[in-house]
């Protein structure tokens, strides 16, 4: 398996794995996943459609595309459990969307070649991780997999049966 194939299933998994838990607490969307708090849904699905899009910016120094959210999801940043904070569950589904499918664009345009590519605005105490191209969209990858764990919790704290997601 080359690198690129890697990472495009690895993107594929994150993808299928977040937005179909997320879909399913659409009438749930502030459950927190423990008594203690933690990452609601709605929150989730907004900061991994915050962090998707600043790929570009870490890539080639692009702007964020969801700059305009940086407030409520930028890394940091704290769940609020009042709804009217945030904006539709739908929207946050469609900018991830909207942004994952510019930057396969992005990885499509790369290329194998282009995965070893230097990043020019890696994360400041992230240089490391986010050295290349390609460390980059891994990385992503399995940003998006840890916060599917926390909507997996709270559609447990709702009452609701685990779901297996993946569907390659």
């Amino acid at each position: 398996m080359k690198a690129m194939e890697l990472i495009q299933t690895a993107l594929q998994i994150s993808d299928q794995g977040i937005t179909r838990l997320v879909e399913d607490m659409r009438d749930a969307p502030l459950t927190f996943p423990t008594p203690r708090g933690g990452n609601h849904p709605l929150w989730v699905i907004g900061h991994v459609a915050y962090v998707e899009a600043n790929i570009p910016h870490i890539v080639s120094g692009e702007l964020n595309a969801l700059d305009r959210w940086a407030v409520l999801f930028a890394p940091g940043t704290e769940p609020k459990a009042d709804a009217r904070v945030y904006p539709p569950i739908d929207e946050l589904l469609s900018a991830f969307r909207e942004v994952r499918a510019q930057n396969l664009k992005i990885l499509e345009a790369l290329g194998e070649a282009g995965l070893d590519q230097a990043t020019k605005s890696p994360p400041r105490g992230l240089e490391e991780a986010f050295k290349t191209a390609g460390q980059t969209f891994l990385v992503i990858a399995m940003h998006h997999m840890s916060h599917r764990g926390q909507v997996a919790d709270a559609r447990r704290a709702a009452g609701r049966k685990p779901m297996f997601t993946p569907r390659m």
